[in-house]
């Protein structure tokens, strides 16, 4: 087996040859391997064995009830034991002995139970032997690819999602253990009982063998058509959902535009018309699945009939056969196909196995870019800290396309404190990876004192460089540990110096435990201050020579900002420093300035001769001065407010995002309670009729299986009855009926398809119906959660809807299935003979949970093997999320180390798993064995002592052993109900939301006279999917009707966040917002949002025609084509529109994407028009385009402006001068308001953007 694994590993496979699987397999695991295929192929050939020790059985229970035939003759009479003439006939001779069937059959179970103890023993060995050695090499494949991936450089990172790799931690390495673990045994088991039968069936009995042979092609036939149609009708069913599914995706993707011009009833029916025709597929697929499921049955029924027929034909009329042959053929055959059939399912494992090899062996042997681990390179003896950047040219391997750095050129001197300013994007964060030797520059390099930093050793040179980022990473323990990070085998001493240094000591000190004090995953029970001093502790311990800041207070409130600045400023001294930051304060004391733009250093000097040269960094400083004046201002009005609760409200809202981000990366399965089946069905409750016939063709598929073993049983008594003529047409009858039996099933299998799936897709299409307006009914800010994002509801509502199905109609159809085959079981048993029936009841439930267990161990342990990898993936989830981390401080070897430990745990449980699961697969192989061993005898008995007819004991053992499997069989369905109610859940939790701003209710004010006066009173906001940032900071500014406000100011300054306030996507966390001196928040939603029309930056038109795009603006009524009209000719469209050659009915493509953006935003004008609003937005409406269709939409714009209540925002200043108001804001307030001319006077902020002009983004 080894010399095959080499052979294999020569020739380079792009996918992994199966033996290449057992790569990593010891020299042991080999042998446990070897000695498991020996034992599965011995447990093969037990079911062949025993059809051979069936047939005899069956031949003495006939041997002895023609025997007793012939004693019914009055002519003969029993002596000792010898059927003899009487005396008065001729001279007495001996005929035959009678048979003791009694001792017969003891002999008979004897072998039943010899075999079934047999199969115990190897079974066990077969499963616990092959499991065994699978966790051995599984545990290997972790630890080996887990250190792989740790060694991996960044870049590597980058184009390899977390996610995806935790994945593969978990579920390609489980794929991997199916494939070699039990799985094989299984197949090598199978596989020898495919071919046992066959032989058994050959050697047996060649003719009629062959002819069974001649007729099962029509059975492969019929599950290839099947599998064939059913592949086919999936795909028209999922193109034809397609369609809707664009629709809901081009719906959720646009939601601000749908809520702002009320059409989510619209969008709701437009959604439910494309679902009719997925439903329609469905329904065909249902129709055809019945029909082939019939059709396949109806063969099944005919070969029975055909085999009888022909076999009695041979046992009666030629003699070749004997009855217990035929049966061994028959079901040699029929055992053989049914293996076969069940080896194939190992197949697919083998080949996922495989699969998920090829990419894990791939990174195994990849050698990383950047070797972290490595000993090479040289480590200088003296480090002075010169750096300096020489011509780089760098872009991402993740996007090779953007180039970041563009021959960059810098030097920074050692012991200077060097800032790196610019917009974001410019590349400084790019420039400190470098440093790091994250990553290798694509041209030109790094050099530290002037050497190459790429021939330095890797852990050598990060040794060197302390770093604290923008959002530090703890890790989870407690702080003294991560402060040791920095420095392996530091003294308590030194943290306590690093902490002194750093200004944590102090808030530390205040804790209960002090240095022992547990940080929380992610650091999370921390403050972002406090996060950030232990980080500076963390760097500072390792008493760097080059320390890197990356933003390292941007993220924290004043107060905090003054104490970590105060500990920076501190450590600085007499190291080299490289800082970079958005907040100016942070660096006026730098030595060295240097401006970043598109990758380039274009400027560079100290903060006054910075200011002098009016470059980006002037045009930076310009906006935040002012922003950093109004805040401190409003921070001193407000002092009297306790500063104390921002601190906490930050750490509440940390935590907050923590837990949101954890259950984002746990399934969000779990959290679900499933549904109960009773609140399901109600939604099916249309359906009943369809319902009622399924069930009713359900119950009387059920009853079929145990019918079969009435004929099987009846053909058996007719081969002992005497006279050949009755004989023959007794099996001629049985024969037929066999073939009414396959018409009636054939008929009720397609009843049963077609009217469950007529139910299930029509709850189907009701509830994604219900599941989409539901979605449309939320509140914007429900979407901003990265759960709601449009593709994934657009998945749920494919996905979860239609797996409900499986709770209802088919679901129910499976129940009544299997209750019907149980209780017609029962009834045949019963009334032939009880006290046999009682004997076989009793191992039932055995049987059932055998066939049952046999069905869930193919979905298999993977939940406990979950449960125990746990701990690891805790491990190697935080060192992957935090790889940039870890590779900075030098820590991938502790995290090597760390993960292997956990390793140990899952090791074991798959060493227990493998006892146990090996057990309980045996004893329900053998189960079977008993159980005929036990009835047989006993049905010996009767047959003796009480003169049951021995074709009755086959008729009760055979039904109620078939309907035991049945039992099984229904029991494995649940995990498919199991989904379903999880992902019914799933949906009625979304239908039970309540929206915290609901648009589909009518409660609210409504009032007539509608003027347009807008006061926003002391507005303050976070979004809530980024609690943390404070977006407005107290927001006052008024508009009196027809007036019109412009807002001014940097991007994220909160302008269009104000104009969603008005809109009521969201609601204000503490101050109001008022129109006509009503409360927003008790306005009716579509009465409020039917006032307000919106032009935004980028307009986002719906994939229909023009005409239809501009009748969007209003949804409550029906618009005539001459409404259209004059609201284009007002919106400066209508000329170009007429030259189009289908005019108004020209479809603009998705998103708009037919026409140029000028265009465009004039049908967004025109739409927002037609709605008459009182209200008018205009968010940046003309900032996207060239001058000229600029012209053309701000005449547009400033005609549609007439009259009514108007807020601009706006990027270009040309375009406000003339507005009423102006507001220039910055950092969540206005920080002056007025008109043009009255700021121009001021001589503040605005003026100095007008006369600079420097842009205001």
């Amino acid at each position: 087996m080894s010399n095959r694994a080499q052979k294999n590993e020569e020739q380079p496979a792009i996918r992994v040859g199966f033996f290449e699987l057992f790569r990593f397999a010891t020299c042991k695991d080999i042998l446990m391997m070897v000695v498991g295929c020996f034992c599965a192929l011995l447990h093969g050939s037990a079911q062949p064995l025993m059809l051979l020790v069936f047939g005899l059985l069956t031949d003495a229970f006939i041997e002895y009830d023609i025997e007793l035939q012939e004693l019914t003759d009055d002519r003969k009479e029993c002596v000792n034991n010898t059927i003899q003439w009487k005396k008065n006939y001729t001279a007495a001779y001996n005929l035959s002995a009678l048979l003791n069937i009694e001792y017969e059959m003891m002999m008979f179970a004897f072998y039943y139970v010899g075999i079934g103890a047999a199969v115990f023993l190897l079974g066990y060995l077969q499963i616990s032997l092959w499991v065994t050695a699978a966790a051995k090499q599984i545990q290997l494949i972790r630890k080996l690819y887990f250190s792989k991936v740790m060694r991996m450089e960044i870049g590597w990172f980058d184009c390899t999602s977390v996610g995806e790799l935790n994945t593969r931690m978990s579920d390609d390495i489980n794929k991997i253990n199916d494939a070699i673990a039990d799985q094989v045994s299984i197949f090598v088991q199978r596989f020898t009982t495919f071919v046992c039968g066959f032989c058994v069936g050959f050697v047996k009995g060649w003719k009629l063998t062959l002819v069974i042979i001649a007729a099962s092609p029509l059975i492969g036939v019929g599950a290839g058509l099947m599998a064939l149609f059913v592949a086919k009708l999936t795909g028209m069913e999922l193109q034809a959902y397609a369609k809707a599914g664009s629709v809901a995706d081009e719906v959720l993707s646009s939601i601000r535009t749908v809520a702002a011009f009320g059409g989510e009833k619209k969008e709701v029916q437009r959604y439910d018309r494309n679902l009719i025709s997925a439903q329609r597929w469905g329904i065909r697929k249902g129709l055809i699945v019945g029909f082939f499921t019939g059709f396949m049955w109806l063969v099944i029924f005919l070969c029975y009939g055909l085999a009888f027929w022909y076999g009695s034909s041979l046992v009666v009329d030629t003699k070749e056969y004997t009855p217990g042959t035929l049966l061994q053929v028959f079901f040699g055959v029929l055992i053989a196909a049914m293996n076969l059939g069940q080896a194939s399912p190992c197949l697919e494992a083998f080949a996922s196995g495989r699969g998920a090899a090829t990419i894990i062996f791939e990174t195994i042997d990849r050698e990383p870019e950047i070797d972290c681990l490595s000993e090479a390179g040289y480590k200088l003896d003296r480090v002075k800290g010169d750096i300096e950047f020489h011509n780089v040219t760098f872009h991402y391997p993740s996007r090779p396309e953007v180039k970041i750095l563009d021959q960059l050129n810098v030097v920074v001197k050692s012991g200077e404190t060097t800032a790196f300013v610019g917009s974001s994007g410019a590349g400084k964060s790019t420039a400190i990876q470098l440093i790091q030797r994250f990553y290798d520059p694509k041209e030109g390099m790094v050099t530290l004192d002037g050497h190459d930093i790429r021939g330095l050793n890797i852990q050598w040179l990060r040794s060197l460089i302390g770093i604290v980022e923008q959002e530090p990473v703890l890790f989870a323990t407690t702080i003294a540990e991560n402060i040791r990070y920095g420095r392996p085998g530091v003294s308590d001493k030194d943290i306590i110096t690093a902490a002194k240094e750093a200004n944590a000591y102090k808030f530390i000190m205040d804790l209960p435990q002090k240095f022992d004090t547990l940080v929380g995953e992610g650091g999370g029970q921390m403050s972002g201050g406090q996060k950030q001093r232990i980080a500076i502790a963390r760097a500072l311990v390792r008493n760097p020579r080059i320390l890197l800041l990356d933003m390292a207070t941007s993220a924290l409130d004043n107060e905090s900002e003054a104490v970590v600045q105060e500990a920076l400023d501190k450590v600085r001294m007499g190291r080299t420093t490289i800082s970079i930051a958005h907040r100016l304060s942070t660096i006026k004391n730098a030595d060295v300035i240097v401006g970043f733009e598109h990758g380039r250093a274009i400027e560079r000097g100290k903060h006054n001769e910075l200011l002098e040269r009016k470059g980006v960094y002037f045009t930076l400083v310009t906006l935040q001065s002012q922003g950093d004046k109004a805040l401190n201002e409003k921070a001193r009005q407000s002092r009297s407010s306790p500063l104390g609760m921002t601190k906490s409200t930050l750490l509440q809202s940390k935590c907050f995002e923590r837990l949101m981000h954890n259950a984002f990366l746990e399934e969000d399965d779990e959290l679900v309670e499933p549904a109960s089946a009773a609140r399901i069905l109600k939604y099916n409750t249309p359906e009943w009729p369809y319902m009622l016939f399924g069930t009713i063709a359900a119950a009387i598929n059920g009853g079929i299986n145990p019918a079969y073993s009435l004929l099987f049983s009846q053909i058996l008594a007719t081969f002992s009855v005497q006279d050949p003529v009755a004989q023959r047409k007794e099996i001629n009858s049985i024969c037929l009926f066999f073939v009414v039996v396959g018409i009636v099933s054939f008929f009720t299998q397609v009843l049963q398809g077609y009217a469950f799936s007529k139910s299930g897709e029509l709850l189907t299409r009701r509830l994604r119906r219900l599941g989409f307006q539901a979605m449309l009914g939320q509140e914007v800010g429900w979407f901003d959660d990265h759960r709601n994002s449009p593709g994934a509801l657009t998945t749920r509502l494919a996905t979860d809807a239609s797996q409900v199905q499986g709770a209802t109609g088919s679901q129910i159809g499976m129940i009544v299935n299997s209750l019907a085959n149980i209780g017609v079981a029962l009834i045949i048993s019963f009334y032939f003979s009880w006290k046999l029936s009682l004997l076989v009841l009793c191992f039932l439930p055995f049987i059932a949970l055998s066939s049952g267990f046999q069905a869930s161990m193919l979905t298999g342990f993977a939940k406990q093997d979950k449960e125990a990898m746990e701990a690891a993936g805790q491990i190697s989830g935080e060192a992957l999320n935090n790889i940039r981390t870890i590779a900075g401080l030098g820590k991938e070897k502790t995290f090597v180390e760390m993960y292997e430990a956990q390793l140990d745990a899952p090791y074991q449980a798959a060493l227990k798993k493998a006892n146990v699961y090996g057990a309980c697969y045996s004893f329900s192989q053998c189960i079977i064995f008993l159980t005929n061993s036990a009835s047989y005898r006993f049905g010996g008995y009767l047959v003796q002592k009480e003169g049951l007819h021995f074709s009755l004991v086959f008729r009760v053992i055979s039904a109620i052993v078939t309907s035991g499997t049945a039992l099984g069989r229904a029991s494995s369905y649940t995990p498919d109900y199991a989904k379903a109610k999880i992902s019914a859940a799933r949906f009625f939790q979304l239908l039970d939301r309540v929206p915290q701003i609901s648009v589909y209710n009518d409660k609210g004010e409504k009032w007539d006279n509608f003027q347009g006066n807008i006061d926003f009173i002391d507005c303050k906001f976070t979004y809530p999917s980024r609690p943390d940032i404070q977006v407005l900071n107290g927001l006052n500014v008024s508009v009196k009707p027809g007036q019109t406000l412009a807002f001014v100011g940097s991007s994220g300054c909160g302008k269009s966040t104000s104009v969603q306030l008005l809109e009521r996507f969201y609601d204000p966390n503490h101050g109001k917002v008022l129109i006509d001196g009503h409360d927003t928040t008790r306005i009716n939603v579509s009465f409020l949002r039917s006032k307000i029309g919106v032009v935004s930056q980028e307009p986002i038109l719906f994939d229909c025609s023009i005409a239809e795009n501009i009748k969007y603006g209003d949804n409550l009524r029906e618009i005539s084509l001459n409404e259209v009209i004059s609201a284009a000719k007002k919106a400066q469209l209508h000329d170009f529109v007429m030259a189009l050659p289908e005019k108004y009915n020209t479809n603009v493509g998705s998103q708009g994407s037919q026409l140029s953006r000028g265009q465009k935003q004039r049908i967004a004008i025109a739409r927002a028009i037609i709605r008459d609003p009182k209200i008018l937005l205009l968010d940046e409406a003309t900032s996207a385009l060239d001058t000229e269709s600029e012209k053309t939409v701000q005449e547009a714009l400033d005609k549609a402006r007439q009259g009514r209540t108007c807020i601009v925002i706006a990027h270009r200043l040309s375009t406000i001068q003339n507005s009423d108001i102006i507001a220039v804001m910055s950092r969540g307030i206005v920080i002056e308001k007025g008109a043009h001319d009255q700021l121009m006077a001021l001589k503040g902020a605005y003026y100095k953007l007008v006369t600079t002009g420097a842009p205001i983004s």
